[in-house]
């Protein structure tokens, strides 16, 4: 082989491999999936919650004059139950349902069945919520300042913002430079969402009352909307106070009453329904302290239809994380104050995964006169006919903001559960020592050794997760576009057949448009607003986000089509057969490290296919840059 030959070869088989190599830290995490064992049922509810009411979980083949053969009266939860095969059972004594709960468990037919216990806003925190010191009112306070042109400095323009440390604390609002949420569905499973002003500019999709087996989702407590807000407050809107992932869309879905409490089989329904409908991520503030089976299998539906699962740890202040938290396949979340120690109130253990604000209203530690609690616009607890600006604190503020920052990735064009699950955890960052100052520097995770039973993997950072995300998959979508343009030119160059007056700078800027678009953007100072946002992402991820959701993952998106349509429509324009090579070359990368990253599932095709496609598409879009850029 002739030197210049094996320079192409070589180099062309490093790109790929060093591509590949950084792709492939997509990879499953250390809880992401269920054993058989943590799905079976549990035997160890108290006989104090048993009761006479069951959830039991037929196969979806379970035909309905089965159920009608059935001793018991299944009776639906929802109008969804006859979709999902899930039903309240409701027996004469506690003997009996113990009796039928033992025969149902050795039925075939039975994926699930469980004692239909309560589960609640975690304890107390219907007392938490706290106003400024003399009652006054922040939602009268935030209006005067934005009618007094005090609001917030720059961006975003929100009034009361600078009473948001927790969103500070969680890496904003360096991480907007890089996205918003755009394109993100996050289903908050509560005590419902209520269209309060601050949530005016705030996208909703339908959703669901499971308390009242109605469409109408709103909240009667208060808890399901301070909840929302964190996730998705309407932002930089001149009005009170910013949210996580404001860019994102609120599926609402009530299971805890009034009083914030609810039964497990609603919340079974609600988490099959959040996957059913088009839900990225599942926010739940909510919790027990007992396993319930049927919860378990709803969340590997959920995580098997690729939603990422977010659950608050709880408020007991001891080292057992409550369920649905504790499953694995739900991201646990610890709760921190100001000085990003954990809170009295946090939950802990070895199932905690990350920690996030969750706010102490019984400090001031900042000193800026206001309770140190997470602060969001909400309908008033006890008085819901109105609305304020109220401090909650709880690990159920902490799970939204986790939520939000899973979102912020989801919007970034990473859909996969296992993935998103990996961004987050490898971000996170250690918390300050204690006694630090506000500013100082702190280690990031990764270089922390061990897990922290307090904190799981650190404490979350909106700014890495999308920084370690742009820059990971930036350079990989490029490297791997730039390795196949070098084994393509080198081939064609080799029979003579390149026509090099076509490989320059458009070919170059193409290439990396088609590939990972200009990912080194924030790193320069640059933000994803005004035309240069367009230019963030690789051509396949900037559509993915354009298109409507149902084709967001389609694999015709996900194809070669995309570079062929264009040569298809500009390959007589002079000049532009560079520009096109390069643009398929790119799309080309970009369909490489999806094939072997899997940042997300594709739409409509069964799981064993995916790979295949993509890689018969990238095998495509290599050939049609190559006959771009043939000579002739």
């Amino acid at each position: 082989m002739k030197p210049s030959k094996l320079w192409w070869s070589a180099v062309g088989i490093f790109g790929l491999a060093l591509g590949m190599t950084l792709g492939l830290g997509y990879g499953p995490s250390a809880r992401s999936t269920l054993s058989k064992g943590e799905l079976e049922p549990s035997g160890d509810t108290p006989a104090s919650e048993r009761g006479r009411t069951l959830v039991v979980d037929y196969r979806d083949d379970v035909t309905d004059a089965e159920l009608a053969a059935t001793p018991e009266i299944e009776r639906p939860i929802s109008r969804f139950s006859a979709h999902d095969r899930m039903y309240r059972i409701e027996l004469g004594s506690e003997g009996e349902a113990r009796r039928t709960l033992a025969r149902l468990r050795d039925d075939p037919r039975v994926e699930s069945a469980d004692y239909d216990v309560l589960a609640s806003i975690p304890e107390d925190e219907a007392e938490q919520e706290a106003l400024a010191p003399g009652d006054r009112s922040m939602q009268a306070e935030c209006a005067a300042a934005a009618d007094g042109g005090t609001s917030h400095a720059g961006f975003p323009s929100d009034p009361c913002y600078r009473y948001q440390w927790h969103l500070r604390q969680a890496g904003l609002p360096a991480a907007w430079k890089l996205g918003q949420g755009e394109g993100a569905v996050v289903a908050v499973i509560d005590t419902g969402v209520s269209r309060v002003p601050d949530l005016a500019g705030t996208r909703f999709v339908p959703g669901y009352n499971f308390v009242d087996d109605t469409e109408d989702a709103r909240d009667d407590h208060g808890h399901g909307t301070h909840v929302a807000g964190t996730i998705a407050q309407s932002t930089n809107n001149n009005l009170g106070v910013g949210g996580v992932a404001f860019g994102a869309a609120i599926m609402p879905l009530k299971v805890l009453s009034a009083r914030g409490s609810g039964s497990m089989a609603a919340i079974a329904q609600a988490i099959r329904f959040a996957a059913d409908h088009g839900a990225n991520v599942i926010n739940m503030s909510l919790g027990g302290p007992f396993p319930v089976g049927t919860i378990a299998k709803a969340v590997k539906y959920a995580r098997d239809k690729g939603v990422t699962v977010v659950a608050a740890a709880g408020n007991d202040g001891r080292g057992r994380v409550s369920y649905p938290a504790r499953y694995p396949g739900v991201i646990a979340v610890a709760a921190t104050q100001f000085d990003e120690s954990t809170t009295f109130y946090s939950n802990w253990g070895a199932e905690i995964d990350i920690a996030a604000p969750g706010g102490n209203v019984r400090v001031d530690q900042n000193g800026d006169g206001k309770p140190d609690g997470v602060l969001q616009n909400t309908i008033v607890p006890g008085n819901t006919s109105t609305t304020d600006y109220l401090w909650f604190m709880g690990t159920s503020m902490a799970a939204p903001h986790v939520a939000g920052v899973a979102a912020l990735i989801v919007g970034a064009g990473v859909r996969e559960p296992d993935a998103v699950e990996k961004i987050l955890l490898g971000s996170a960052r250690q918390p300050k020592p204690a006694g630090a100052a506000p500013g100082a520097d702190t280690t990031r995770r990764s270089d922390a050794g061990p897990h922290d039973p307090h904190y799981g993997a650190g404490l979350l950072d909106a700014d890495a997760a999308l920084k370690n995300l742009r820059g990971r998959r930036g350079a990989s979508e490029l490297g791997l576009g730039a390795s196949l343009a070098l084994l393509g030119l080198g081939w064609l160059a080799r029979r003579g057949r390149l026509d090099g007056a076509r490989v320059g700078g458009g070919f170059v800027l193409a290439l990396i448009l088609g590939s990972s678009g200009l990912f080194v953007l924030p790193w320069l100072g640059l933000g994803n607003a005004g035309p240069l946002g367009l230019l963030m992402s690789g051509v396949l991820a900037d559509a993915q986000g354009a298109v409507p959701s149902a084709l967001q993952c389609s694999p015709l998106l996900w194809s070669a089509l995309p570079p062929l349509a264009l040569i298809a429509v500009f390959y007589g324009v002079r000049g532009a057969r560079g520009a096109l090579g390069g643009l398929a070359f790119g799309v080309a990368g970009a369909l490489l490290f999806a094939a072997v990253a899997r940042p997300f599932d594709l739409a409509w095709l069964p799981g064993l296919l995916e790979r295949p496609w993509l890689l018969a598409n990238t095998f495509a879009a290599t050939w049609l840059g190559t006959a771009v850029l043939r000579r002739g």
